[in-house]
């Protein structure tokens, strides 16, 4: 039998299951359907272990322009915002100072002009600059076996949001279907997606599911079932797979570097992992694979698919890797997965976070890291850094949206207003009620401020949570 509902939205990864949330929560919509290949909510790339565990607002991103941080601030204050709400006693997520370290005079000078000329310090009221003592009683090890000589700036926040993802995916899930007319089909795989004359049919291994509007919000996977349908010519896919190397416990919170100009990937950091502190995980590293998903073989032959082996394609991948940046960044990545050379090749990133570290103290994670798709736009031979977005009759496809999870319910509703836009603007959205559930419960200075003026800057200093010992246990 084939069932039938207004709106189908494939993958229960974090874009997934936040668009669920945001349709069955604060819309009209009658009927809507998740369906995902795996048995269990955020199985992939949303999995706490396969990813960064940051909930990103632009503030100690230094690869951020002031747009741009201005853009994702918004949707990190969103998701914060939710998480303040529904998760009280942090089950889903832990809030710790977050820093970005400058190593030396240029790069405490880089923070400085970041911070001052380039407007970061209005942007972000709680971010603040610091010096080596101060550095040294949020992150005793940061500071611990350092030359004396060489300079230390840092800046620092308390809304170091630690984010376990795939709880948050399932949290929306779990509360989208309160509601009437929510479906959600885990373990069913989606085959094909074809367009009729009154909607679509989404073909699983589990049957037929008809509707008249469709959302593909699986990852790498978005990109292969719109070529399949006719759509992103001119875009194929780079998969950057990340891994962390994981330490014992050496930091408090999360300890950035500066970003590397001109590579799209994030820059290296430390931080303790989100539901065990004794656990430090350094990286990410950044290794390119010819597969949608890290470990899965049958990924290899989708990514063929993705990547179409068009001339267009080729002299794209051939354009980007023969940067003289980006493709010793590439090799040297490929060094870090060889037993015991590859932790001592890492192990001077690690070091500029922690200096008393030494090989011993790292081990390569098994079981850790997931797969980034970069968007590369083969029309102009070059990365697409931006959100990958293509948008049919009837049909979105959301591939890679920036920074991910980050952003996920600011881009969930973003493709709200696109799918009503798919039914004619016969039901509504309840933004309003939406804000009141997410961006409205994120605390901010001006809150504590107007309780009392004296909290304003330290407006986080209630919750025992946030705040980090002035020495920690070595």
């Amino acid at each position: 039998m084939t069932e039938h509902t207004d709106l189908i939205i494939v993958g229960g990864g974090i874009s997934g299951a936040s668009l669920l949330y945001t349709v069955a929560k604060f819309t009209d919509v009658d009927d809507v359907t998740l369906i995902e290949k795996e048995r269990e909510i955020a199985a992939v790339n949303s999995n706490r272990t396969n990813n960064s565990q940051t909930l990103h607002f632009g503030d100690i991103e230094t690869n951020y322009t002031l747009e741009k941080a201005e853009e994702v601030k918004e949707g990190a204050e969103m998701l914060a915002g939710y998480l303040e709400g529904t998760d009280p006693d942090r089950e889903m997520h832990s809030k710790r100072s977050k820093m970005v370290l400058g190593v030396g005079a240029e790069e405490g000078a880089k923070l400085d002009e970041r911070y001052h000329e380039n407007g970061f310090g209005d942007l972000y009221p709680k971010l603040r600059e610091i010096g080596r003592e101060e550095i040294a009683e949020l992150e005793p090890k940061v500071v611990e076996g350092r030359d004396p000589d060489v300079e230390l700036a840092a800046l620092q926040t308390p809304d170091g949001y630690v984010v376990d993802y795939g709880a948050v995916a399932q949290s929306f899930v779990d509360d989208a279907r309160e509601e009437d007319g929510v479906s959600v089909h885990l373990g069913t795989t989606v085959e094909n997606v074809e367009e009729g004359s009154d909607g679509f049919t989404v073909g699983t291994d589990d049957g037929d599911f008809e509707a008249d509007a469709v959302v593909v919000a699986a990852g790498s996977h978005s990109l292969q079932f719109a070529k399949e349908m006719g759509y992103g010519e001119d875009m194929s896919l780079l998969p950057v797979a990340g891994s962390f190397f994981l330490a014992d416990d050496l930091l408090n919170g999360k300890v950035y570097t500066l970003q590397m100009k001109k590579l799209p990937f994030a820059a290296v950091h430390g931080d303790a992992d989100v539901h065990d502190q004794g656990v430090t995980r350094f990286g990410p590293t950044a290794k390119l694979i010819p597969a949608l998903e890290r470990g899965e073989l049958s990924t290899v032959s989708d990514f063929a698919d993705v990547f179409g082996f068009s001339p267009a394609s080729i002299l794209s991948y051939l354009n980007i890797l023969s940067d003289r940046i980006l493709f010793p960044y590439v090799v040297r990545n490929l060094v870090y997965d060889i037993p015991e050379v590859g932790k001592r090749a890492f192990l001077p990133d690690v070091q500029k976070v922690v200096p008393s570290v030494d090989a011993d103290d790292i081990e390569r994670a098994k079981g850790y890291g997931g797969v980034r798709p970069q968007i590369v736009d083969t029309e102009n031979k070059t990365l697409d850094m931006g959100e990958a977005k293509i948008t049919g009759d009837g049909i979105l496809f959301n591939i890679t949206p920036s920074p991910g999870a980050s952003t996920a319910l600011k881009n969930a509703m973003a493709d709200v207003q696109t799918v009503l836009d798919f039914f004619d603007a016969d039901h509504e959205f309840d933004e309003a009620a939406f804000r009141e559930a997410t961006i409205e419960n994120f605390p901010r200075v001006d809150d504590a401020a107007a309780a009392d003026p004296a909290a304003a800057s330290d407006a986080d200093d209630d919750d025992p949570d946030d705040r980090v010992p002035a020495e920690a246990d070595d």
